[in-house]
């Protein structure tokens, strides 16, 4: 066990296991004491020197800030800039990164019932190494989760495993929600079988049960991540994708999805209730949004007339609000009056978030919530 002293606190990294110390990940609609994001910039990933997009995170973290305290991590070379588009109530934290996607580089964090926190730090190869990695070098983004556990004087945890947060989704008693089609793919644990990577999961979220399903949306670039597809809205209640149109490569995703959701039960052996919320109609990159772009080797080529992974399930559950991204307006409507009815204590706010999705993720993707430890 290593230890590092923080002023009167000593942190430090664990050899032992979250389930093995009676600690799990939390529910995302339990209550936060705080979001963390990281500040976008890189010009070969952000069109128009990032601008765009800045404007958009500033927009979401300033959603978020009116339900629970925000701090986002900014660059050496971006601090001044942000923290003048950021509101005053947002902190703005010096922090290197490589890129802006924290729920995939940041901590997932765990809680135990005598109201401590802790910090799970996965390894991280920018989905997928340099089999199908989408940018290098990702060395700064390797340490992005211990900069923040540090920060949030969290107990950390280095997991032997390859995983984004996008990857995963708990019902915080015991079920995690997950796609083979990311955590089986061999550019992230080729060494490992299905049965070492449900043991790990286990191990470190502090869950029972591994809910499998196939496919991710269509043409994710993340391999799959089931935060476009699915997550729970409560226990025993999954929100899914969703398409009517049958000539849509998304619906036999979403179809096979649902069927097998249907068939499992939870950890506590409840059936699930899933809720379909419809996708945007399709959305393709424009020419003029590429021409925007630097072109950089080793980094994922962005074309006109590529389909983005547009899906309303990438939000952001804050302890009063909900951040859904928006892309048009008649899907729009339709899914947060969804999402109104799925969290009724919750306030909807829309954030058109075109510019995250150009990136390949949305509101979900470049946030992360940091748990309130049970007193």
């Amino acid at each position: 066990m290593l230890a590092l002293r923080v002023g009167r606190i000593t942190l430090r990294t664990l050899k032992s296991t979250p389930a093995r110390d009676g600690f799990r990940m939390p529910a995302e609609f339990e209550r936060h004491s705080g979001c963390w994001m990281l500040w976008p910039e890189r010009c070969d990933n952000w069109r128009d020197g990032a601008k765009p997009a800045q404007r958009v995170f500033a927009a979401v973290a300033a959603a978020i800030a009116t339900g629970e305290p925000v701090s986002v991590g900014v660059s050496a070379q971006q601090y001044q800039n942000a923290r003048a588009l950021l509101p005053e109530r947002v902190r703005v934290v010096e922090l290197s990164s490589n890129d802006a996607w924290v729920r995939d580089t940041g901590p997932t964090f765990v809680v135990d019932s005598r109201g401590r926190r802790r910090a799970v730090d996965w390894r991280f190869n920018a989905w997928g190494g340099l089999s199908g990695g989408l940018y290098f070098p990702w060395d700064r983004d390797q340490e992005v989760a211990r900069k923040i556990a540090e920060i949030e004087s969290a107990d950390r945890y280095a997991a032997p495993l390859v995983l984004e947060g996008g990857a995963i989704h708990v019902d915080g008693q015991g079920t995690c929600l997950t796609t083979e089609e990311c955590l089986l793919n061999p550019n992230r644990n080729p060494h490992l079988s299905r049965a070492q990577i449900e043991s790990l999961l286990q191990a470190y979220l502090g869950v029972s049960r591994i809910i499998w399903l196939g496919r991710g949306v269509y043409l994710d670039e993340t391999d799959g991540h089931i935060d476009e597809l699915a997550c729970f809205v409560a226990p025993g209640h999954v929100a899914l994708t969703w398409t009517e149109d049958r000539d849509d490569p998304q619906y036999e995703i979403s179809l096979e999805a649902w069927q097998r959701l249907r068939k499992v039960r939870d950890a506590r052996g409840r059936a699930l209730t899933v809720h379909k919320i419809h996708q945007p109609d399709p959305l393709f990159i424009t020419a003029a949004e590429t021409a925007g772009l630097d072109q950089r080797e080793g980094t994922l080529p962005r074309r006109a007339g590529d389909r983005m992974p547009a899906s309303y399930i990438n939000f952001y559950v804050g302890n009063r609000v909900l951040v859904m991204p928006l892309y048009d307006k008649r899907r729009d409507r339709a899914a947060a009056r969804a999402l109104a009815r799925l969290f009724p204590g919750r306030r909807i706010i829309g954030v058109p978030t075109r510019e995250v999705l150009l990136g390949g993720g949305n509101i979900h993707c470049i946030t992360q919530q940091i748990p309130a430890p049970r007193r």
